[in-house]
């Protein structure tokens, strides 16, 4: 993991592989960014002019090296792009230093050390910078031998600027090093393969967090499953050779006055079972537990942090595969709640395991439950792949968890749950089907996880369909693969609730 240190010492003067400044757009000028200015007098107060000779504009993504100058003791000066200088007097905004941040620390892959000199006048700017360049040093190379053909991570990263003895500045890198480490850690599950990651080493995993971290760990195999009737669960998990587990990892504070429940769905595999996924369509389904990876993050971030709240992750894991044994289209499930489902197509079978985890959830009555699905692809085509999709049952809680996704720089968007739709899970056979109308499949899914929530209890739904696990260059602090998506997200959700705002 990349080191983290906050540094007393002048750009100049401090020794590291590269130093990292920032540069803007201002109109059709490139300006330098505060933080640099004894860099930009290195450069005897030209550094804007040579970036511009050499190309660099200032746009976000942007990453110009060129060799320092004299009176530096890096050897390597990179500047990297903010976008749009803000109006006089205006700070960045975050998430433009997190992505520069995040694209110089890609950039720098391999070195040992940088020093981020890019603009930092609060707490709040040091936490992005930090996040940023943390979740950018991110490679997976655990099955590439001796990380052959793939550089190292940038090993450590010391911010200029931010004050090392100010404890808001130290409480804030700290909370960027513990929020990285665990998004990192999702990445980590989210990639790797699924006949390394199956539903028992998933839960053995978390067992082996908790005992790290103080948390209490239970674990559902197969036997108790079936003893307990958990039917949905148990359905998607008959066809594979790996069978099925509910995990319940729990943080507990002892001043805290509320519950949130967090259920994941967590298919280490999904093939679509009997229901097939075409080629094209199935290579990437590893990531069918990114939901439960970030879940997992979440109740791990909040112990680390010491959030004076209650946060229970549910874990609801099984492989999706076809054989003998499988579920069919036409069969019948009965639920953990009692409910029956008529399974239309087995590649909906998330909703399945959901279901009985919220449910589950629900018997401790938590102040509220949000759920955190690769649910539908339905809600990727309506949003694209870097934004998820909100429901909820409440339209505030919506709007809160839609603000704080905002705040903290991840791309979401608030959907509704109309009640039309509900009428196409009607089935002649059982109590609803696991299907309803094509048209609106992020909305149907929504749906049908309502109906498995206790009554009186505050629930949102992430559809993380899109943004979790990406297949494009690498950009900003977003790698390839494994994202970590809605853990940001949930883990400021959780210090909303310990404050009391929510």
């Amino acid at each position: 993991m990349t080191a983290l240190t906050l540094s007393t010492a002048g750009a100049a003067t401090l020794r590291a592989d590269a130093l990292v400044v920032g540069v803007a757009k201002s109109g059709k000028t490139l300006v330098v960014a505060p933080g640099a200015e004894a860099v930009d007098q290195a450069f005897d107060g030209r550094l804007a002019a040579v970036l511009e000779t050499l190309g660099a504009s200032g746009a976000e993504g942007e990453a110009t090296k060129l060799p320092a100058p004299a009176g530096l003791k890096a050897p390597v000066v990179l500047a990297v792009g903010l976008g749009a200088a803000p109006e006089d007097g205006e700070p960045f905004k975050a998430e433009a230093l997190r992505r520069a941040a995040g694209t110089a620390a890609r950039t720098l892959n391999g070195s040992k050390k940088a020093a981020f000199a890019l603009p930092i006048a609060s707490p709040e700017d040091a936490a992005a910078v930090a996040e940023g360049a943390l979740l950018g040093a991110y490679a997976f190379t655990a099955y590439q031998e001796n990380g052959k053909d793939a550089k190292k991570p940038l090993a450590e990263v010391a911010l200029l600027g931010a004050k090392p003895r100010d404890k808001a500045f130290k409480a804030a890198a700290e909370r960027a090093q513990a929020l990285a480490e665990e998004i990192n850690r999702a990445r980590d599950l989210i990639n790797m393969p699924p006949n390394d990651l199956t539903p028992a080493s998933f839960a053995a995993a978390a067992q082996t967090a908790g005992k790290e971290h103080g948390l209490k760990v239970q674990v559902l195999d197969e036997k108790a499953l079936t003893k307990g009737g958990y039917g949905g669960i148990l359905g998607v998990g008959s066809g594979s050779a790996n069978p099925p587990r509910l995990v319940r990892i729990a943080y507990t504070h002892p001043e805290a006055e509320k519950t949130l429940a967090l259920v994941g769905k967590g298919i280490t595999y999904d093939s679509g079972g009997i229901s097939l996924k075409p080629a094209g369509h199935n290579e990437t389904m590893k990531c069918d537990m990114s939901g439960a990876a970030a879940v997992f993050s979440t109740v791990v971030t909040a112990a680390r942090l010491g959030l004076a709240v209650n946060v229970t992750g549910w874990l609801a894991l099984a492989e999706n595969m076809p054989s003998g044994t499988a579920v069919r289209p036409g069969d019948v499930l009965r639920m953990y709640s009692g409910k029956t489902v008529e399974v239309l197509n087995t590649d909906a079978e998330g909703r399945l395991v959901l279901a009985d985890a919220l449910t589950k959830a629900s018997e401790e009555n938590p102040d509220a439950i949000v759920d955190v699905a690769t649910l539908t692809g339905a809600m990727v085509l309506a949003l694209g792949n870097r934004t998820f999709g909100i429901m909820a049952n409440d339209d505030d809680y919506r709007t809160a968890i839609h603000e704080i996704a905002d705040e903290v720089g991840e791309a979401s968007w608030p959907m509704p749950l109309p009640a039309d739709l509900r009428k196409g899970m009607d089935s002649p056979t059982a109590d609803m089907a696991n299907m309803g109308e094509r048209m609106g499949g992020g909305l149907v899914a929504g749906l049908f996880l309502q109906e498995f929530v206790g009554e009186g209890i505050t629930w949102a739904h992430l559809d993380i369909a899109g943004p979790a696990f990406h297949e494009g260059a690498p950009y900003g602090y977003t790698p390839k693969g494994g994202t970590g998506s809605s853990v940001r997200t949930l883990v400021r959700l959780a210090e909303r609730t310990a404050d009391g705002e929510l």
